[in-house]
C-alpha cells in the first residue's frame, strides 16, 4: 500500500495550474470556453475603452484557428519591473493575478478584476504572440503554451499606442475543437459595443469573409430599439443615468404591445444572467411606481404585482461599479447590497417623474399592467383547473405518451411527433426501454401572441409540460424534467416546418431552460431511400441525393419521403431514431437577443418584417415540399 506523505503534495508553479484545472479559469474546456478566451483578452480592450483610452477594437478569426485582438489604448507597460526584474509586458501575460485592475487609480471600473485573463489565455494556448506600441517603438514577445521564447524586444517604430495580440488554442486542452462560431462572438461584440457607447468594435472572419462593424452612440438606448424594432412600442425609449458614490448607473426601458419581458442587466459589462442586487433594485422600484402612479389617478383597484409591470418590458440596466462583488464563479449574479438602494432610488425618482410628466404614455403602460394583472388571476385560475385534473402534475401521465421503462431521467429520451399516424410508427420502431413518443394532434397554439391564461387552456402544450414533468412559468423546475432529451421529429415539408417552428417558440418563451440546459434536439429523418438492386441508402438532402445517385449510376429507384408516416417502423428505426444511426441536430441559445429578434419576426402580430424576411431568405431553404 502506497503511503500518503509530504511527496505526495504538488505543487504547481507558475501557470502550470491553470493548464492543469482549466476549467476553474474558464468554466470548461468545451466549445464555451474556447470562446471565453477570446472574451479574456477582448475585456482587456474594453477596460483601456472604459478608462477613456481607446476607442477601436478589432478582433478576426484567422483560417488557421489563430484569433487577433487589436486596440488602440494606451498599449501595456513595457519597462523592466522593479520587484520582479522582468518587463511588466511578459509579467501580464505569466503571471497569475497581476495586471493593472488591482490599482483604482488605474482602471475606475473593469470587468476583469481577478487579473487572470491575459495568463490564462497565454496558458491554454499552443501559441501567443504579442506586440505592443508604446513609447514610439513596437515591443514584441512570444510563448509557447505560456513560456516565453524570448525576452521583449524592440522590433520596429510606431506612431501610435496600441496593443495587438495573436493566440492559437491549444488542441491538447479543447479536445481538438478550435472552431470558433462567428455568430457567438458576435453577439458578444454586439453586446459590448452598445454597452460602451462610440466605440467601434469590428469582427472579421477569414475563413468565409463574414465581417460585422458594432458602433453604437447611442448606447444602450439603441441596444433597446434594436431588440424592440419588430414589436410595435408605446412610447420612446426611456433612459436614465446617474453617477455616485463611485458606481454609475444606466438603465433604458421601452414597453412594447407583446407579453413576453426582455430584461437584460449587466455590473461592468459582464452579463449578470441570474441578475443580482442591481436587478432586485429595477423591479422593485418599478412595481413601487406604476403602483403609487395608479392609485393616484385610479387607474386600478388591485395591487399591482413584479410580473404584471414587467410584461412586455424591455429594459438593459448596466451598472459600472469600482468593487463588485459577484455570487459564483461564472460572476452570474451580483451581491452588493448597496447597490440595491442606489437603483432603486434612482429608478423611483426618474420614473415617478417621467410618469408624470407623460400622462398619456403613462396611462397607455399602466392600462397594459392592469390587462396583465388580470390575465394573471385568470392564468392563476387556470393553472388551479388543470392541478385539479391533475394535468401539471408528473404523476399523472397524459394517456397517449407512450412512456419508457427507464427510471433514470438522464437515460431517457422522449420524442414530440407530428400525427397519430408518424405516431404510431415511432412507438412500434423505438426501443421501449429508454424511448418515450408523444404524437401531438395539428399544429400547437402560437404562444407568441397569447398569454398564460391562454396557454393554460390549450390542451396539447398542457399534454407537452404534463409529459415532461417540469411544469411551466413560476413553478417550472428542471430537477423534474423526466427525460434528458426532448426531439422534435416533424416531416420534412412546409407544415412540419411550422409545428418545429411553434414548438421552438414555445420552449423558447416559457422553457428557455431546457434550450439552455442543452436538453432540446430536432431529429433528421431522411429525404429520400434510392435503391439499386441489393443496395439501399438513405439520404437527408437534395444535394446528398445527386450525389450519390451519381456515384451509384443509372437506373437508381428513388422514393421521396413527403411525411415520417411514409415510413414503417423498421425504417423509422433504423434511419431516425436509432442512437447508433441517427442525426440529431441540438438546439442551442448562442444569441439570445438575435433568437429574441427572430422568434418576433416570424411569430408576432407585425406582417411586414415577416414578408420582408421571406423575401430575403426565401432561396436558402432547401427540401421544400410544398
Amino acid at each position: 500500500m502506497e503511503t500518503y506523505g509530504a511527496e505526495k503534495i504538488q505543487i504547481l508553479e507558475g501557470l502550470e495550474a491553470v493548464r492543469k484545472r482549466p476549467g476553474m479559469y474558464i468554466g470548461g474546456t468545451g466549445i464555451d470556453g474556447l470562446h471565453h478566451l477570446v472574451y479574456e483578452i477582448v475585456d482587456n480592450s474594453i477596460d483601456e475603452a472604459l478608462a477613456g483610452f481607446a476607442k477601436n477594437i478589432g478582433v478576426t478569426i484567422h483560417k488557421d484557428g489563430r484569433v487577433t485582438v487589436i486596440d488602440d489604448g494606451r498599449g501595456i507597460p513595457v519597462e523592466v519591473h522593479p520587484k520582479y526584474k522582468k518587463s511588466a509586458m511578459e509579467i501580464v501575460f505569466t503571471q497569475l493575478h497581476a495586471g493593472g485592475k488591482f490599482d483604482q487609480s488605474t482602471y475606475k471600473v473593469s470587468g476583469g478584476l481577478h487579473g487572470v485573463g491575459a495568463s490564462v489565455v497565454n496558458a491554454l494556448s499552443e501559441e501567443m504572440e504579442v506586440w505592443v506600441k508604446r513609447d514610439g517603438k513596437v515591443h514584441y514577445q512570444k510563448f509557447l503554451r505560456g513560456k516565453p521564447t524570448e525576452d521583449v524586444k524592440v522590433v520596429g517604430d510606431a506612431d501610435a499606442t496600441g496593443t495587438k495580440v495573436t493566440f492559437l488554442a491549444d488542441k491538447q486542452i479543447f479536445e481538438n475543437n478550435i472552431g470558433y462560431s462567428f455568430d457567438t462572438l458576435s453577439a458578444r461584440l454586439r453586446e459590448l459595443a452598445f454597452l460602451n457607447k462610440g466605440i467601434k468594435i469590428i469582427i472579421d472572419d477569414e475563413r468565409d469573409g463574414k465581417k460585422h462593424v458594432f458602433q453604437y452612440d447611442g448606447g444602450i438606448v439603441q441596444f433597446v430599439e434594436y431588440m424592440n424594432k419588430n414589436k410595435t412600442p408605446f412610447h420612446p425609449v426611456i433612459y436614465f443615468e446617474k453617477e455616485k458614490e463611485d458606481a454609475v448607473v444606466e438603465i433604458a426601458m421601452q414597453y412594447n404591445d407583446g407579453y413576453n419581458e426582455n430584461v437584460f442587466s449587466f455590473v461592468n459589462n459582464i452579463n449578470t444572467r441570474e441578475g443580482g442586487t442591481h436587478l432586485t433594485g429595477f423591479k422593485t422600484a418599478l412595481t413601487r411606481a406604476f403602483n403609487d402612479y395608479a392609485d393616484k389617478h385610479k387607474l386600478s383597484d388591485e395591487h399591482l404585482s413584479g410580473d404584471d409591470v414587467l410584461e412586455g418590458i424591455t429594459v438593459v440596466v448596466s451598472v459600472k461599479l469600482k468593487n463588485p462583488q459577484f455570487e459564483g464563479q461564472t460572476k452570474g449574479k451580483l451581491g452588493n447590497s448597496e447597490v440595491k438602494g442606489l437603483v432603486d432610488s434612482v429608478v423611483f425618482e426618474r420614473l415617478k417623474s417621467y410618469l408624470e410628466e407623460n400622462p398619456k404614455e403613462a396611462r397607455a403602460v399602466v392600462e397594459k399592467t392592469v390587462q396583465a394583472a388580470k390575465a394573471r388571476e385568470a392564468a392563476r385560475k387556470a393553472r388551479e383547473l388543470t392541478r385539479r385534473k391533475g394535468l401539471l402534475e408528473g404523476s399523472a401521465l397524459p394517456g397517449k405518451l407512450a412512456d419508457c421503462s427507464e427510471s433514470d431521467p438522464k437515460k431517457c429520451e422522449i420524442f414530440i411527433v407530428e400525427g397519430d399516424s408518424a405516431g404510431g410508427s415511432a412507438k412500434q420502431g423505438r426501443n421501449r426501454e429508454f424511448q418515450a413518443v408523444l404524437p401531438l394532434r395539428g399544429k400547437i397554439l402560437n404562444v407568441e401572441k397569447a398569454r398564460l391564461s391562454k396557454i393554460f387552456a390549450n390542451k396539447e402544450v398542457i399534454t407537452m409540460v404534463q409529459a415532461l414533468g417540469t411544469g411551466i412559468a413560476q413553478e417550472f423546475d428542471e430537477k423534474k424534467l423526466r427525460y434528458d432529451k426532448i426531439v422534435f421529429m416533424t416531416d420534412a415539408d412546409v407544415d412540419g416546418s411550422h409545428i418545429r417552428t411553434l414548438l421552438l417558440t414555445f420552449f423558447y418563451r416559457y422553457l428557455p431552460k431546457l434550450i439552455e440546459q442543452k436538453h432540446i434536439y430536432i431529429a433528421q429523418p431522411p429525404l429520400y431511400k434510392l435503391k439499386k438492386g441489393k443496395t439501399e441508402l438513405y439520404v437527408y438532402s437534395d444535394a446528398e441525393k445527386d450525389l450519390r445517385v451519381k456515384e451509384m449510376g443509372d437506373s437508381v429507384d428513388i422514393q421521396r419521403y413527403k411525411g415520417l408516416g411514409e415510413m414503417n417502423p423498421d425504417q423509422l428505426w433504423e434511419t431516425t431514431m436509432d442512437p447508433d444511426k441517427r442525426v440529431l441536430v441540438l438546439i442551442t441559445l448562442e444569441d439570445a437577443v438575435q433568437a429574441d429578434k427572430i422568434f418576433t419576426i416570424l411569430m408576432g402580430e407585425e406582417v411586414g418584417p415577416r414578408k420582408s424576411f421571406i423575401m430575403k431568405h426565401a432561396k436558402e431553404v432547401q427540401n421544400l415540399d410544398v
